[in-house]
């Protein structure tokens, strides 16, 4: 046999020096974990697409909330569900809105985990789509007054981050001015700025019963062929003064997620979504993964591709394999 001046192999030949040498972490304080609160009592239904997660009363989000901080996890990000829907999406902004009720139980009840938001008119929508409905589309301006409304409302009710998700023009900005001028400038925005038009949020929408009733959403939210289109996104959100910058979906968007922290010097998100999450439930149910080990190097994949924080169902069970 020749020398070779390199064997990668004795490196990797014991765990210890795999761990010293190892270029990419991940760690609890990366993870955030997703929740759906539904108006009413009692409640705690499991959806069918994905095994695990519930729409839940508010009581049991926030007995959930304290799994949470005591798996070390730092924050929560909130959807919600109300009791009525109509046209423009009224409780999404209601002083006494499913959310604005959740963030306030949650922050008195588990004051030190952190509390994001989710500003988007879907869920509240009888026609499930993001905005308000004129002439078959949604009407982008008349929608985002209603989202920097929705953004303070969740401010005032003590939500510590909002994390706009309907793609918009200019809602980041029109939702900084609000929060600025109501003195909520330290409020940080975790803008959605690159949301792909994608088959892989099927689940959500049984989730939060957010199902656009009629056509689908390919006019505000990014065609999945263009990346170029990606990186101007993301400027005219970080122009308009957002704090942290998101990729959605995770896995087929990889190139996008490094193409941003190639770009961007911004704290950078991804949102591992719910058809991500439950392919690799379904395949582990039927024993065809080791479903932990998928999910650690899919963790990886997005630390690895340029990820700060990752949004994800499978939050809680990350954490649990991390402390052992």
């Amino acid at each position: 046999m020749s020398l070779l001046a390199h064997r990668g192999r004795r490196i990797r030949g014991k765990e210890i020096f795999r761990r010293m040498v190892r270029e990419t972490n991940l760690s609890v304080s990366n993870l955030i974990y997703p929740m759906f609160s539904a108006f009413g009592a009692g409640i705690k239904k499991e959806v069918t697409s994905m095994p695990g997660i519930y729409q839940q009363s508010i009581e049991h989000i926030v007995a959930e909330a304290r799994e949470v901080q005591r798996l070390g996890i730092p924050a929560v990000i909130l959807f919600g569900i109300p009791a009525t829907k109509d046209a423009v999406g009224s409780d999404a902004y209601a002083e006494h809105g499913i959310i604005q009720e959740t963030i306030r139980a949650i922050k008195r009840e588990v004051p030190g985990l952190a509390v994001i938001t989710d500003v988007c008119l879907c869920e509240y929508t009888d026609h499930g789509h993001c905005g308000i409905i004129r002439d078959g589309d949604v009407d982008n301006d008349a929608t985002v007054e209603l989202l920097a409304r929705e953004a303070l409302s969740h401010a005032q009710a003590g939500a510590d981050m909002v994390a706009p998700s309907d793609m918009m023009d200019g809602r980041v900005g029109a939702i900084r001015n609000i929060l600025d001028t109501n003195g909520f400038a330290h409020i940080p925005i975790m803008s959605y700025a690159v949301k792909y038009a994608s088959g892989y949020y099927g689940p959500f929408r049984e989730a939060a019963e957010s199902t656009p009733q009629f056509g689908d959403r390919r006019s505000y939210q990014m065609d999945p062929a263009n990346r170029l289109e990606a990186l101007r996104e993301a400027q005219a959100d970080i122009d308009e003064g957002a704090d942290i910058i998101m990729v959605k979906p995770g896995l087929p968007y990889l190139d996008i997620l490094r193409d941003l922290r190639n770009e961007f010097a911004l704290p950078l998100a991804v949102y591992n979504v719910s058809g991500e999450y439950s392919m690799i439930k379904a395949a582990a149910a039927n024993d065809w993964i080791d479903e932990e080990r998928v999910v650690m190097e899919t963790m990886l994949g997005f630390r690895r591709a340029g990820a700060d924080l990752i949004i994800t169902y499978h939050a809680k069970d990350v954490a649990r394999w991390l402390q052992r």
